[in-house]
């Protein structure tokens, strides 16, 4: 195949509670079917765990320890070393040497680098069968950790889940907040160590249709 020819979309089943399928829902190739760069994915990850370091970490050198200012004794006759400062580091409770000082870890990461690196971990998944798409968690809008767990139950045997549903699904964020290893994130917040970090990622149709459209308005403003 070209680099000009066009992938074909894929065709994912949409499951709903109790195992059953409710139609299909097409997932676009160049987000869901895309080349995984191993490096990029690595690059894109390293430096957003860079960025969430908060880097306040600090040291007192020398000059910033109180006191000090005058010389504990004479320069020579009493046979010991000679001291300018008793916070000098080699003194208890003196400065410290070379010490961490407050930085910040963030690294320039550009959107192209992390929209591919987000493709390539989606396509992943997609292509290991690790990639779900549900009509919704709970049915109605009330919460129920119960069905909510059921249901993923039934979707995936894996430890850790991510969970892709809309902000205005109150009910589904509130059926999930306690249960562990569930990881209920919005399309428009998905990223690259999120998909990465969880075993199977799950999709409401609602959440889908929104992120698939946002990569494609970014898309046509580019152009």
């Amino acid at each position: 195949m070209t680099s000009l020819e066009k992938k074909t979309n894929l065709t994912l089943d949409v499951k709903e509670a109790g195992g059953k399928t409710n139609g299909t829902v097409d997932l676009p190739a160049e987000i869901f079917d895309a080349p995984a760069n191993v490096a990029l994915m690595h690059q894109v990850v390293v430096a957003q765990l860079a960025a969430a370091r908060q880097g306040t970490h600090s040291t007192k050198t020398r000059g910033d320890v109180r006191g000090g200012g005058k010389k504990p004794y004479r320069q020579k006759g009493t046979g010991r070393a000679r001291q300018g400062s008793t916070r000098a580091p080699q003194f208890v409770g003196g400065g410290t040497v070379h010490g961490p000082q407050p930085r910040d870890y963030s690294q320039r990461t550009p959107k192209k680098m992390k929209a591919a690196a987000l493709r390539g971990a989606l396509s992943d998944r997609t292509r290991n069968e690790r990639l779900h798409v549900i009509t919704e968690l709970v049915a109605g809008q009330t919460p129920s950790t119960k069905v909510a767990k059921s249901f993923l139950a039934e979707i995936s045997d894996r430890k850790k889940v991510l969970l892709v549903v809309g902000r205005e699904d109150i009910a589904a964020w509130k059926s999930v907040q306690n249960l562990d290893g569930v990881h209920p994130i919005a399309p428009d917040q998905l990223n690259t160590y999120d998909v990465l970090e969880a075993d199977d990622v799950v999709f409401s149709v609602e959440a889908l249709n929104t992120f698939i459209a946002g990569p494609a308005k970014n898309e046509e403003g580019s152009k």
